[in-house]
């Protein structure tokens, strides 16, 4: 995980959700603290070796940014995870959030590009979407065109090029608005669920470019049978939520494609 020269950002956090990441969440945490950034780390229930490494970067944080842990009291899903960050962001008045995953796979030499359009658009949520090196899991490359086709059905457009990648920058103003409209996810599938709704809101996209690799340290949780049944499900359920909303999302399309 490549360094990065220090920027200072009052007004956002880093969120990293943390699930048995033991080996990987320091670098991410010393990458973020690189650029001056407070980090709230959430605790989804981790085994006693991550708790332990957890306690011990709140506790080293001599001349660094702010680290708090929000320790959640059983293991529930990355989106319940971040959606916990996602709130105590909201309440300790923060503006902006971003959300990076614990597990080393997001090149953070993009950060300052990330952290320079949340400032020329602050109302935008800020997407990456991924350049993977060779390590990707052919897999998960065949699973996420799936998702992609399916999120372009569900918002009638290509604003999203990627709504899986763990790297992106919330306003958390207009995120709270549509948290709190939302049903609640709990796991995989959240990462896609906010962003199509946050597009249905109106809420700008901006896709920015991220390397990705699967470093040989790394632990991933995405279990293939019950992660893509509720994907599928997600999708379904967003289909017909495009169906109520196709007028609109029709007019939205003529409005753009008239102002090019």
């Amino acid at each position: 995980m490549k360094t990065v020269a220090p920027t200072l950002v009052a007004p956002l956090v880093a969120l990293v959700p943390v699930y048995n990441h033991a080996a990987t969440v320091g670098a991410v945490v010393r990458a973020l603290h690189s650029l001056a950034l407070p980090v709230i780390l959430i605790d989804d229930g981790s085994d006693a070796e991550c708790a332990a490494a957890l306690d011990a970067l709140v506790a080293e944080q001599a001349d660094s940014p702010e680290t708090s842990l929000l320790r959640l009291p059983e293991n529930s899903g990355k989106g319940t995870a971040v959606i916990a960050g996602l709130r105590e962001a909201h309440a300790r008045g923060y503006s902006h959030a971003l959300q990076l995953d614990a597990d080393g796979q997001h090149d953070v030499a993009a950060l300052p590009t990330f952290l320079g359009a949340m400032r020329e658009a602050p109302q935008a949520v800020i997407a990456g979407f991924p350049h993977y090196d060779a390590s990707v899991p052919f897999g998960r490359l065949l699973g996420r065109y799936a998702t992609h086709v399916w999120v372009w059905i569900n918002t009638l457009s290509f604003r999203i090029r990627d709504s899986m990648c763990g790297l992106r920058i919330y306003p958390l103003a207009a995120t709270r608005q549509v948290l709190d409209a939302m049903p609640s996810q709990s796991r995989m599938e959240f990462d896609t669920e906010i962003l199509v709704r946050l597009d249905w809101g109106g809420v700008p996209i901006r896709n920015l470019p991220v390397a990705v690799s699967y470093p040989p340290e790394g632990v991933s949780h995405f279990r293939p049978w019950r992660d893509n049944v509720r994907i599928s499900w997600m999708h379904t359920r967003l289909f017909f939520g495009m169906l109520r909303r196709l007028p609109r999302l029709i007019a939205r399309h003529i409005s753009s494609s008239e102002q090019r």
